[in-house]
């Protein structure tokens, strides 16, 4: 449901309306070419934080001098031969489309940016090229001008920091996780759907997380401050499989016949430290004496997972408290050292591939159309194809999305129509533009606010301002205005069709991708993996399970249907290979035997030979556990037993060994 505008919205939308018309008067009194590019900047990089303006304009002053300069260096001297000048504009394009869609930060706009500012400066000027370093300097004084209104206003009035938004976001996270560790720590039964779909939630969160963390940086904060912040969400991120594992462990010995009254009650006494708000000392948790049988193993297994909970928790609450500190200062000691992770990604390079590609070739094909048809504002057409085929290339889905930016250009073109037409002719000074300018802009601020309804907010506010085109003096032609405004949305229409034949496929091919990806690391770095690649590996998967379970829930087939299983199997692969050494000879050959079952497993998967595992796989887990004497490596077996043969699915014994 829907919610009124909150005083915050409110406070925004008057601060973005100021700095729009601060910045149409300054461009209008500096008799700059069009001064409406630098009111429809304002709206471009308006945020309702300040640190977040600031970071969207830093990125923008550099996206747009980078496009500019690239359009004053291939218009001139390529503009004889439009072939050319088309496939290098397409090439451009799709370069710096690839790099911003490998930085899933907000640093990912100064390359967006630069991608469609090309067309956007260059094509425009293929018929005087002459004109082209007029058109690009005119074009970065008023985008910078609506830039630094932007940031002024926001960081004088009423600025709004990154690090309060940061640090609510975080405690309500913990809010979130606490309800899913109550109720996986009660234990009852049935409550199976409330974790799968409790811990997708929180997954999906820490995305969110990262851009805040990003831009805080840009905010008044301490380097110490970032430093937690960062802190914060890898702890948060190792979190979410250690509870997914407890509570798969859980639910086992519930199967094998209910839990022991000493780990219940450390489960109850670890349930009520977390929702006490953890402001006390954790509880005292006690390892039993390892003993044979698959019951104590599964007990082992599940106090060593409650022992890691226990001190991520604290990790995540201490970190938490810091970042509510006014001073933050010296070091940060953690309660978890078992294993950390780093700042490596996963990419899929050959869906990003494909995504640029069919891009720069829309580019390429509507840039040809244009020319062979001798279309006067075909120009237009290219370049809000452009944009919109740029704006929307990280999605898996991108059509939905230019439609929908589409409907709004044509609802820009009505609305640009009745302002330019009915409404400024009366405008006699700037005063009473401002007046007639104020309704409409405070309620499309009031959108671009709100999240949800951004992409609503966004193309009302910057192509209104485009289309209505304001300059010095009051000239409106119908027919200039009908066509230009007709070409751009030609050029959106053009890009809809184009997406829809070209990327026909969506979440749930993205889906089987990342995936495979977790298969295909599993295959490979089950065996033989060295200790120091451990953390990249981590952070790999890790990043791979946020990508993942926000697309679980929108892709109706789907080879996986939780997103943890295959992060539990490759973490307890890195656990035993670490453990190994410190192991007798017996120990490691079972372990050894355990890994390569695993990777070939994997591999099979991959090359669609199998699709659960083998009975021989489970008998040699069994033996393993029979062997192993460390607490580690045994609860990492019975964890990698519980993700690969649930109680539903758990195969018949196998006699005799493997």
């Amino acid at each position: 449901m829907g919610s009124w505008p909150s005083a915050r919205d409110w406070v925004f939308s008057f601060k973005a309306f100021a700095a729009a018309m601060l910045a149409l008067w300054i461009a209008m009194y500096m008799g700059l070419p069009r001064p409406y590019w630098a009111m429809a900047s304002v709206y471009v990089v308006a945020h309702p934080l300040t640190g977040a303006t600031r970071s969207k304009a830093l990125y923008r002053v550099l996206g747009t001098l980078m496009g500019a300069a690239a359009g004053v260096a291939m218009v001139p001297s390529l503009v004889n031969s439009p072939p050319l000048l088309m496939g290098a504009v397409a090439l451009w394009t799709g370069c710096l489309l690839y790099i911003a869609l490998l930085h899933r930060t907000p640093r990912s706009y100064v390359f967006m940016l630069a991608a469609y500012t090309l067309p956007l400066v260059a094509l425009p000027a293929v018929d005087n090229p002459t004109a082209i370093f007029d058109i690009a300097i005119a074009r970065a004084e008023e985008i910078s001008l609506g830039i630094l209104c932007a940031a002024v206003v926001g960081a004088v009035v009423f600025p709004a920091s990154v690090a309060d938004v940061l640090r609510h976001k975080s405690r309500q996270w913990m809010a979130d996780a606490a309800l899913w560790a109550g109720d996986m720590l009660s234990p009852s039964p049935g409550m199976q759907v409330t974790r799968h779909q409790s811990r997708h939630r929180l997954a999906a969160d820490i995305l969110a997380l990262d851009q805040l963390i990003s831009q805080l940086g840009y905010d008044t904060e301490s380097i110490a401050r970032v430093r937690a912040a960062r802190e914060l969400r890898g702890r948060m991120t190792m979190l979410l499989p250690v509870m997914s594992s407890l509570a798969s462990i859980v639910e086992s010995l519930q199967a094998a016949g209910g839990l022991p009254d000493t780990l219940r009650a450390q489960m109850q006494a670890a349930r009520a430290w977390i929702q006490g708000g953890a402001v006390d000392a954790p509880p005292v948790l006690i390892s039993t004496p390892l003993e044979p049988g698959w019951d104590a193993a599964l007990v082992t297994a599940a106090e060593d997972r409650l022992q890691q909970m226990v001190a991520l928790w604290r990790d995540c609450v201490s970190l938490c408290r810091r970042m509510g500190e006014r001073d933050v200062r010296g070091g940060w000691v953690p309660e978890f050292r078992r294993w950390d992770v780093g700042q490596t990604r996963h990419y899929d390079h050959g869906l990003l591939l494909f995504s640029t590609v069919t891009v720069a070739l829309s580019i390429f094909t509507m840039g040809m159309l244009w020319i062979h048809m001798g279309w006067a504002d075909g120009a237009g057409a290219v370049a809000l194809g452009a944009v919109s085929c740029c704006f929307f290339a990280a999605l898996d889905e991108p059509a939905p999305m230019i439609q929908s930016f589409f409907n709004w250009n044509v609802v820009c073109m009505v609305i640009s129509m009745v302002f330019l037409f009915a409404v400024l002719p009366v405008a006699h000074d700037f005063e009473m533009l401002v007046l007639m300018f104020a309704v409409p802009y405070l309620i499309i601020g009031l959108l671009v606010a709100q999240p949800r309804l951004a992409m609503i907010g966004m193309p009302l506010a910057v192509v209104t301002a485009n289309d209505i085109g304001i300059s010095g003096a009051y000239s409106a032609d119908f027919h200039t205005f009908f066509n230009s405004n007709i070409a751009g949305i030609a050029g959106i229409a053009f890009a809809l069709v184009w997406t829809l034949v070209m990327r026909p496929f969506g979440t749930a091919a993205a889906t089987r991708r990342l995936v495979r990806s977790s298969w295909g690391d599993i295959a490979d770095n089950a065996v033989g993996t060295r200790p120091e690649e451990h953390t990249r590996l981590r952070a790999r998967m890790l990043d791979r399970l946020a990508q993942l379970v926000p697309r679980l829930a929108a892709s109706e087939s789907e080879v996986s249907p939780d997103g943890f299983s295959e992060v539990r199997v490759e973490l307890t692969t890195l656990a035993l290979q670490r453990e190994m050494p410190s192991l007798s000879a017996p120990e490691q050959h079972a372990i050894k035997r355990v890994l390569r079952s695993v990777a070939g497993y994997y591999q099979a998967r991959l090359d669609g030979k199998r699709d659960a595992p083998p009975p021989a796989l489970h008998t040699r887990l069994a033996n393993a556990q029979r062997k192993v004497q460390s607490r580690i490596a045994l609860a990492a077996l019975v964890e990698m037993q519980v993700a690969l043969f649930p109680p539903a699915v758990m195969p018949a014994p196998v006699t005799g060994g493997a």
